[in-house]
């Protein structure tokens, strides 16, 4: 069986890009950096698109620095550039939070 899920918490890299499109649909872009210890000291910055966010993720006023936790599947994307054929690997997302993660997950003691 094949599984494709990721689970992201870090911080707001830049301020997230809202399109919204003549159909409606809207996109949520944004920037996520990761940091990691191990195996060596490293910060990973991440690129997420979620589609039709929740009208309350888009009217929070996110900023850079603001923790988010996202769920989603890792996709690449490819198409035709100038210079050739091009590709991104992005998290396509389908659950993002801006909560704590102690409001995510809350101990016995707080249930």
């Amino acid at each position: 069986m094949d599984f494709n899920l990721v689970v992201l918490g870090g911080r707001l890299a830049a301020p997230p890009e809202l399109r919204v499109f003549e159909s409606g649909a809207r996109l949520l872009r944004y920037l996520v950096t990761v940091k990691s210890d191990e195996p060596r000291r490293r910060v990973d910055v991440l690129p997420v698109t979620l589609w039709d966010p929740h009208d309350d993720l888009v009217r929070q006023d996110l900023q850079p620095g603001n923790r988010l936790w996202t769920v989603g599947s890792v996709q690449r994307r490819f198409w035709d550039g100038t210079d050739g054929r091009r590709s991104r690997i992005e998290l396509v997302a389908a659950n993002v939070s801006p909560r704590d993660p102690e409001s995510l997950f809350p101990t016995p003691a707080d249930a």
